[in-house]
């Protein structure tokens, strides 16, 4: 009798003896459990915030590149515009380069025309001569407005940049030697370029 109840008095001292604040093995056993799920929660939360960085990133990209595209089809079909615009232009221009010059010589084409007809019925020579110097000195004077020179070639020395030989002859004496002795055809410059050689005998 005396055993037994030494032994539940053990019992009660060995209880008394534990500490109550200390854990147990199941306390221990679900806070493991609990902090290994918490650390695989972060782990997985980490993976997804990286995958959608990587995701952003990549879409970024696609955008950036779109745009550029879009920008260079855009040049592209501006710069094909331009073309096609100045090409018409051009065309324009050479097909019209001498619209202003022909408009200027319409007056002269009508003198001509008044000209003939006087002709017809003139029985005067000199008036009709005069009516032509007019009509002719007119036609220089818009010629010359434009631009027009003829080329002084008579008893000034051969120069291949503005006269062409047709033959050479005897000059008369030695100060004409090398110089131009008649001229066959006019020569003209525009605006100081030369436009037509003169056509001219040198003197030999």
């Amino acid at each position: 009798m005396f055993s037994k109840k030494k032994k539940h008095d053990n019992q009660d001292t060995t209880m008394q003896n534990q500490d109550p604040a200390a854990p147990n093995a199941e306390d221990l056993l679900i806070n493991v459990t609990e902090e290994t799920q918490n650390e695989g929660a972060e782990t997985a939360a980490q993976a997804t915030d990286e995958n959608t960085v990587e995701i952003s990133a990549e879409e970024k990209l696609q955008q950036e590149n779109a745009a550029l595209n879009d920008k260079y089809l855009r040049l592209f079909a501006e710069f094909d515009n331009y073309k096609r615009r100045t090409q018409k232009e051009r065309i324009e221009l050479l097909q019209t380069a001498g619209k202003d010059v022909i408009i200027s010589l319409l007056p002269v084409l009508d003198d001509f025309d008044r000209a003939n007809k006087a002709m017809e019925t003139a029985t005067d020579v000199n008036s009709v001569k005069e009516g032509v110097n007019l009509v002719h000195s007119k036609l220089k004077g818009i010629l010359a407005q434009k631009g027009l020179k003829e080329i002084e070639s008579i008893d000034t020395a051969f120069d291949t940049d503005n006269h062409e030989a047709i033959t050479k002859i005897p000059a008369p004496n030695e100060e004409m030697k090398g110089k131009v002795i008649d001229e066959l055809e006019k020569g003209y410059t525009l605006n100081d370029k030369v436009i037509r050689f003169a056509k001219v005998v040198v003197g030999s």
